[in-house]
């Protein structure tokens, strides 16, 4: 009798990854109508199937758990050490997610190079590109070093057999959904392949201590490698943002088990490859004009860095029935929340004009301080007005037109200084507990409208 089983076939939900012994029309776990594919599996004979015994775990009292000391690989990118807590740590598997074209395979190749030596060699896999291409590319960024191997290949199994022979001490997978294992009649990039293919190399990466990188493209939904699913099971998730036709680029940490969630790295794109960013303020401010309307200077806390960034809005008579909402880098609803309040407790009558608003640097604005800065430059356009050039604007404000106060304000204002800035305005309520700074005039306010005529007028 043959040691084959009869092929089986199951179906996964494409959204959530659930899996049904048969078709649904509606996923029972998301509710995704739809979503079911079927997916053809060919077990391996009886032998292959027995896994040699392992240890069993057992379970412990957590006082007697023995912690030691996180010892980081640093590569020579600060800005790359911050994102992701201080270094890499052993045994980790870190997801790279960004845009096609966006700079992923060019910042691993970057990285693969830096840390590539003697005592760790780096095992760079291709899924997409020859060797040949690879090698054209590395020759680009820089000398390139033996202790590089570039795999191009798809068949995770192949995969592991060359990570057998190398021994890496870091690995670099380009990318997760162009690999696939025999086993799973699917094609690569579904979900089962893109799960099964993770599950192995997070196995391989935790009992052998070897950092592994995953790079996945961010489809038009707006999801890595499909689903949800490989973002919940790796380590880390590192998503790199930017626009493909400008040089700047913006690595942020999503996801991390090691370290703060709240960092961001900042890049340029050369011809060389990318260069870290270590003044993103001067960056991000170096195309800035004083003389204009409906500009303003923000001041962002990322993690532990305070960022200095341009506001940027425009308030124009609209041509049509219903007036425009456009943003970029801020939440819409936070922008038709803050129209809202100025209408409401400014008396701007804005609702015959379309407004949009920008942040220059492709920055994306999260945290409540940035809301003053917000209803200041639009203030500022609607009034053609000039916001002062030397002057910075802090504060998140409510739904009453209060300025309500904000966490480490002295580091804000120590960039401020640092930049070159004169005056800040802040909330009232948090100059109690803030250092003075030389050289920068702090102006307290209490409600939107102090804010407005002391930078207006």
């Amino acid at each position: 009798m043959s040691e084959i089983k009869k092929q089986k076939s199951r179906f996964v939900c494409q959204s959530c990854g659930y899996v049904s012994p048969k078709w649904l029309g509606r996923c029972t776990e998301c509710g995704a109508w739809n979503s079911f594919v079927e997916e053809r599996v060919v077990p391996q004979p009886a032998r292959a199937q027995r896994a040699p015994a392992t240890p069993v775990s057992k379970p412990l009292r957590l006082s007697e758990v023995e912690v030691t000391e996180e010892i980081r690989l640093c590569t020579p990118f600060t800005e790359f050490n911050r994102v992701l807590g201080g270094g890499i740590v052993p045994g980790s598997v870190i997801l790279v997610g960004g845009d096609p074209g966006i700079g992923k395979s060019t910042l691993m190749l970057q990285q693969a190079m830096a840390l590539a030596g003697p005592d760790r060699p780096v095992l760079y896999v291709s899924g997409e590109e020859s060797a040949r291409q690879t090698k054209m590319r590395a020759d680009r960024l820089g000398p390139s070093t033996e202790h590089v191997y570039v795999l191009a290949e798809t068949n995770l199994d192949a995969v592991l057999e060359a990570g057998e022979e190398v021994q890496p001490g870091l690995v670099v997978i380009d990318s997760i959904q162009t690999m696939y294992k025999p086993l799973f009649e699917s094609a690569p990039g579904s979900i089962s392949q893109v799960r099964e293919c993770a599950l192995e190399l997070i196995t391989l990466a935790k009992r052998s201590a070897i950092p592994i990188f995953l790079i996945g493209h961010v489809t038009k939904e707006g999801y890595i490698a499909g689903p949800k699913t490989l973002e919940h099971m790796v380590d880390t998730l590192l998503l790199f943002e930017g626009d493909r036709d400008h040089m700047y680029r913006v690595l942020r940490a999503v996801k991390n088990r090691f370290g703060s969630t709240r960092e961001i790295g900042v890049f340029e794109m050369t011809e060389k490859g990318l260069v870290e960013v270590t003044n993103p303020s001067a960056f991000f401010l170096s195309e800035r004009r004083g003389d204009a309307s409906g500009s303003a200077v923000g001041c962002i806390l990322e993690g532990t860095r305070p960022i200095l960034v341009e506001i940027q809005a425009l308030v124009a008579p609209s041509s049509f029935g219903v007036p425009q909402r456009t943003s970029s880098g801020v939440d819409p609803r936070r922008v038709a929340l803050l129209l809202a309040v100025l209408e409401k407790r400014v008396g701007l009558r804005l609702g015959t004009f379309d407004v949009f608003v920008n942040v220059a640097g492709g920055v994306r604005l999260d945290e409540p301080a940035a809301d003053l800065g917000i209803a200041v430059a639009i203030a500022s356009s609607m009034q053609n007005k000039v916001v002062d050039p030397k002057a910075i604007v802090v504060g998140e404000v409510g739904l009453g037109g209060e300025v309500r106060a904000v966490a480490h304000l002295d580091k804000r204002l120590a960039e401020a200084q640092r930049m070159g800035f004169q005056r800040a305005v802040v909330p009232h309520s948090s100059m109690r507990a803030t250092r003075r700074v030389a050289g920068v005039t702090v102006k307290g306010v209490e409600r939107i409208e102090q804010a407005l005529k002391e930078l207006l007028t």
